[in-house]
């Protein structure tokens, strides 16, 4: 009998279809699908996109759990005031709290973003050695950047340039060392240096938070700004983290991203152009 792959995502109900995506990338990619168990911390989902997000179960027979955020105190008190922005909504502070969300006797899980597509076995990356150290990721390519900021200087009284800095969108947690750490109490010694109006989302504070003491993975299993050029380089995880997202109309015909029209048929057709017109809906009734 094999133990359970544990993998999870944060979205909110404008974001189903491409964790849709994301998860049916990770079951096309693997051989264990039956032993796949998506922990998905959400905003609320209306019943439409949650039998389309069943999808997943029905088609490969994996597990879906859900975590309602909305009206949990411990999310509520947490993410109040967290800067957000409509690009980055305060449900990404969700996986701050994977170890109070998740159940105790999970020891193990992957968090992923929502704009990513697995291209390798996820059970490669659960088993990975991370060396002791309760987090494992990949390195950002615009770590000097995001640290310092304007000029490499704006941020240097938090950051260091020269240190190392991962990208927050794949995760893979030991979630007992995770847990010997109190991150809520860390998060507020980072606010009470009134530094979280100047941090980069939760993806700094998660640097803040395992400075030093986080295992470097091979970047293929986080390919951030994925283009096409990429496609060679045989990516494992592709991260669309820029301004080009496979989900556009336009991303296959262009090729403004890697792999885009492998994503569309990942995404499937049907949800691939029903996702383009509630994104229309949406922006028109922003207008």
């Amino acid at each position: 009998m094999t133990s359970p792959i544990h993998i999870a995502l944060a979205f909110d109900d404008n974001f189903w279809a491409p964790a849709y995506a994301v998860m049916r990338s990770v079951c096309l990619s693997t051989r264990r699908r039956s032993d796949l168990v998506f922990h998905l911390l959400h905003m609320p989902l209306s019943d439409e996109h949650k039998y389309d997000l069943e999808g997943i179960s029905r088609e490969f027979g994996a597990t879906l759990s859900y975590y309602p955020l909305q009206g949990s105190e411990l999310f509520d008190f947490f993410v109040a005031g967290m800067p957000a922005s409509a690009q980055w909504p305060s449900v990404v502070y969700s996986r701050l709290l994977l170890a109070d969300l998740l159940p105790a006797d999970i020891e193990r899980v992957i968090y992923l973003d929502c704009d990513m597509m697995v291209r390798q076995p996820i059970e490669d990356l659960f088993a990975v050695d991370l060396g002791g150290k309760p987090v494992g990721a990949v390195q950002d390519s615009l770590s000097p950047f995001i640290m310092g900021r304007r000029d490499m200087r704006q941020n240097q009284d938090i950051f260091h340039c020269g240190d190392a800095y991962f990208n927050s969108g794949m995760l893979v947690v030991d979630l007992a060392q995770w847990r010997e750490i109190d991150i809520k109490s860390e998060v507020a010694v980072i606010a009470g240096k009134n530094w979280l109006p100047r941090l980069y989302y939760d993806q700094d504070v998660l640097n803040l938070v395992f400075r030093n003491n986080w295992q470097k993975l091979d970047w293929r299993w986080n390919v951030i700004d994925a283009h096409p050029a990429h496609e060679a380089m045989d990516p494992a995880i592709l991260h669309f983290t820029g301004k080009n997202k496979p989900w556009a109309l336009w991303a296959g015909i262009l090729r403004t991203t890697a792999y885009a029209r492998w994503y569309r048929h990942v995404m499937t057709n049907e949800l691939f152009y029903r996702f383009a017109r509630h994104r229309w809906k949406k922006k028109l009734r922003l207008g």
